[in-house]
């Protein structure tokens, strides 16, 4: 099974709310899951916010769930929303359909995590966790941000 570390975790944790300081962004928080769906970082800026942590494990695991970024969970739902609903009452409303979640994927195209970004504008959220993940060495899945230069 392909392995995600502590240690990238962190980097895509960190690099991913930089990126939003950098690009101006409403303070992000980031949740990085492992490929077996274990929680390995979560982290929030100060002051903190009650509903970005649910919003970011919302889209971290939504992505893990699912296996597939939150972008195309969204435009899934808009297209079958009975679909996502029906996942989401299986699973305790726990899938959140809004961009920002996206795979992490190794050199050879395994996944070996999700993350999430929370607090700005969806697509604010997954151009930043791409930038995280491209920072710790991985590839994000998509690869491309949609609409916002990184």
């Amino acid at each position: 099974m392909p392995f995600l570390t502590l240690e990238q975790a962190e980097i895509i944790c960190d690099k991913a709310m930089e990126k939003g300081v950098e690009l101006g962004f409403t303070p992000l928080t980031v949740a990085v899951f492992d490929a077996g769906g274990a929680l390995r970082v979560l982290k929030q800026p100060d002051p903190a916010s009650v509903t970005r942590p649910h919003m970011a494990l919302g889209k971290a695991w939504g992505a893990y769930a699912m296996g597939q970024s939150t972008r195309t969970i969204a435009q899934r739902h808009q297209n079958i929303p009975d679909l996502v609903n029906t996942m989401n009452l299986v699973f305790g409303g726990r899938i959140v359909p809004m961009q920002g979640g996206i795979l992490i994927r190794d050199d050879n195209g395994e996944v070996v995590g999700t993350v999430a970004a929370a607090g700005d504008r969806p697509q604010h959220d997954e151009a930043c966790a791409i930038a995280g993940v491209r920072a710790a060495g991985l590839v994000p899945d998509p690869a491309d941000p949609d609409g916002v230069e990184i």
